[in-house]
């Protein structure tokens, strides 16, 4: 039998034979069906059957200054497989990776944004190659994006951003089981086959670490609310955009809510939102269970959009009545280096009453659409 190397060249052309198959037979991304069960820490991870998936961080923070923040940090994967022909790139290169991080100083009301672009290898998970560059590994959660990352291990997460003269550090401990929307996390945006992702959070994570700017550190400590969602072909021609909604409550509970708008101003019947009370227990909600209100409206000088700014929220038989206030009308994403989406998403307060009782709480508002129609 002749030595083990002598066949290396042979394995190497059969790899790069297969390799090229594949990139130029087309590819075929799965999309968001009933059935499938979500499973932890395994859906955590990274999905790349999938075309399109986020890792979504929100939260507050208090510093030991008594300066309050809202932040945001999202890492996202786009699929390019099922472009690869087309596209006429390396098809080493297999996803884009983007991440955005953003920063409301309360106070002062001064919104920082920062963002990454990157392509990278699906699964990649290591090693020196170009991949290294961003990468969302299958086998553990590690997503990054040059020198931002996040990282875990069941609800204990993770976070690292650094970028021009602002730096987060923060671990994140979830204080309560992962909460699964729509239909045991399957939740449908849209009519027809598909239209839909697979979507859970972790509602309330308790979090502390170490915010720098400009040279000056200090510790932060607050509460974070995490999304995590894949799918391949979620919105419909007619749908533009959505507004989501957050909520954090000072008697234990949380709440999520979205809106899929469309080009005629109605909203999708397949909006829907999530209650999750005290003790954990999940309720799903559908647009007829609950009414978002506006009452106040901003144009962004910068894009010239029109977003609403303020809103009244009901659950009726939940008796639950909440008013929204933006912490700051400039909390808006001009990603022209990343996603190149015009987007808002901005730190919250709450204030209102459940079943009698006075409650309030912080939240966090994203809205798309309203610059121009949301493609994904």
């Amino acid at each position: 039998m002749p030595p083990m190397k002598s066949f290396r060249p042979f394995v190497a052309i059969k790899i790069a034979v297969v390799l090229l198959w594949l990139f130029t037979t087309g590819f075929t991304y799965q999309i968001a069906l009933p059935g499938r069960k979500l499973s932890f820490p395994a859906d955590h991870y990274a999905h790349p059957d999938f075309k399109t998936e986020w890792w979504y961080y929100t939260g507050h923070l208090a510093g030991d200054s008594g300066k309050r923040y809202g932040y945001q940090v999202t890492f996202f994967r786009f699929g390019l497989r099922d472009r690869q022909k087309e596209a006429k790139a390396t098809p080493l290169f297999s996803e884009l990776y983007m991440a955005h991080f953003a920063l409301s100083d309360i106070a002062a009301r001064k919104f920082t944004f920062r963002e990454r672009i990157h392509r990278g290898i699906a699964g990649k998970a290591g090693g020196r190659g170009y991949g290294d560059q961003a990468g969302a590994a299958t086998d553990r959660l590690l997503v990054w994006n040059g020198d931002w990352k996040v990282t875990g291990d069941g609800g204990n997460h993770a976070i690292q951003v650094n970028d021009r003269g602002t730096r987060l550090r923060l671990n994140l401990q979830s204080l309560k089981p992962v909460v699964l929307h729509g239909q045991n996390g399957l939740s449908q945006k849209g009519e027809g086959e598909g239209r839909a992702s697979y979507y859970y959070s972790l509602t309330r994570m308790q979090t502390d670490g170490v915010l720098s700017v400009n040279g000056k550190s200090e510790k932060v400590r607050g509460l974070t609310w995490m999304d995590h969602e894949f799918g391949s072909n979620q919105l419909q021609e007619d749908q533009v955009g959505w507004d989501w909604f957050s909520i954090q409550l000072d008697n234990n509970a949380e709440l999520m809510l979205y809106l899929m708008r469309r080009k005629d101003g109605s909203i999708d019947p397949y909006s829907s939102g999530t209650l999750v009370s005290a003790d954990g227990t999940v309720k799903s909600l559908s647009l007829k269970d609950y009414r978002i209100d506006i009452v106040d409206r901003w144009k962004s000088p910068t894009s010239g959009a029109t977003y609403p700014m303020k809103w009244k929220v009901t659950v009726p038989a939940e008796a639950l009545e909440l008013e929204i206030t933006p912490a700051f009308a400039e909390q808006e994403l001009i990603t022209n280096r990343s996603t190149r989406v015009t987007y808002w998403e901005g730190a919250a307060s709450i204030r209102g009453t459940a079943r009698g009782q006075a409650v309030s709480g912080q939240g966090y508002v994203e809205m798309t659409g309203y610059a121009g129609k949301l493609t994904i």
